[in-house]
């Protein structure tokens, strides 16, 4: 298991001498507004649920989710979290070959390595803003069996358009490609970009988060849709009860009541969207501090003045501020760190802590 997915609320606190509650973490990509008043009444009032094994292959939340996409059940499978499919889709499509975009996610390459399956990253630049080559993405694609697309990605906002990508699988029929949409909730036009009920190319694969944009992430749910045929090689590796029975409880409520989804989806893009704004002009003058562009909540930075990554977080950490540092990404350096954005109050003290670490 990779040591360092992000930052490490205890190790702070016993640094700075303080309890764990007074750490606030802004390393981890979590929505700010969730999670919804329902889904925490819904928990509140279904903890008997643990007392009873869930249902085994999570049935119901996938013919929630299918039914929420128009998708034929046939073409969905739940897991514990996105990362669960990580660790078994390179397994379980026989892959031996694959291609990662990057910088990106580590699960999708230790996910290869548990297996060890061979695998290879295209690393975007910081002189593109980390936009990807598509061309080199496309001839590299063609000699490998599996591709996995963060879009948008984590960490540096990069977003691929959904003609851009349906115009990759179209041209290399024999690659599969794993396209994760778990920020994708975030994203003006996410329903114009999204590709869960793209179903004419069938190697092409969707994951979906509900961690991420609903904020429960130790709930661990997550989808992966896709052609009906490799929906099944998954299954073959499926372990009973993977999906937890509270997390079906909350996660069958939320697709019961699906006219409350969307606009629970353009409150939270309207509020991230706006706090990122305020964020990037407050530190649009700073010296020292560069900011990706990106089409997420979370922002990548590159510090400019010679100060590294795990120096910069020691120092905005005394502000009881965790942020990410993001030197064990693979293809960035310690020049990185990455900021996930709160309410205005939180996000201010951030850009203060920031100042102060450069001196400014």
């Amino acid at each position: 298991m990779i040591i360092g997915h992000g930052g490490n609320k205890e190790a702070l606190a016993r640094d700075l001498g303080c309890d764990v509650n007074e750490i606030t973490d802004m390393s981890c990509n979590l929505n700010p507004l969730g999670p919804p008043e329902r889904v925490k009444t819904v928990i509140r009032e279904n903890l008997d649920a643990i007392h009873s094994l869930p249902e085994p292959d999570a049935a119901a939340i996938c013919a929630g989710f299918a039914a929420y996409h128009a998708l034929d059940p046939a073409r969905v499978c739940a897991g514990n979290g996105t990362t669960w499919f990580l660790y078994t889709l390179p397994h379980a499509l026989g892959a031996e070959n694959v291609l990662i975009l990057g910088p990106t996610y580590s699960d999708y390459r230790d996910g290869c390595r548990m297996h060890h399956i061979g695998h290879t990253h295209q690393i975007s630049t910081p002189e593109a803003d980390f936009a990807p080559d598509l061309d080199a993405l496309a001839q590299g694609a063609k000699s490998a069996d599996l591709v996995y697309i963060c879009n948008p990605n984590n960490p540096t906002g990069a977003l691929v358009e959904k003609g851009a990508i349906l115009d990759l699988v179209k041209a290399c029929p024999e690659t599969d490609f794993v396209i994760d949409e778990s920020y994708l909730p975030f994203v003006e036009r996410a329903n114009e970009i999204s590709l869960v009920s793209e179903t004419r190319f069938d190697n092409l694969m969707v994951l979906s988060s509900m961690s991420k944009i609903f904020r429960i992430p130790g709930l661990r749910t997550g989808f992966l849709s896709g052609a009906p045929d490799r929906i099944a090689k998954v299954m073959d590796q499926y372990q009973p009860w993977s999906v937890n029975a509270l997390a079906q409880v909350v996660i069958r409520d939320i697709f019961d009541h699906p006219e409350s989804i969307e606009p629970f989806y353009e409150e939270s893009r309207a509020y991230t969207a706006a706090e990122k704004a305020w964020f990037e002009k407050e530190l649009a003058h700073v010296a020292g501090i560069e900011l990706v562009p990106g089409h997420t909540y979370f922002i990548l930075a590159r510090l400019t003045a010679g100060m590294k990554a795990p120096e910069f977080c020691r120092a905005v950490g005394r502000a009881k501020l965790l942020i990410r540092d993001c030197t064990n990404f693979e293809g960035l350096t310690d020049e990185f760190v990455r900021f996930s954005l709160k309410d205005r109050e939180t996000n201010a003290r951030l850009v203060g802590a920031v100042k102060e670490a450069l001196g400014r």
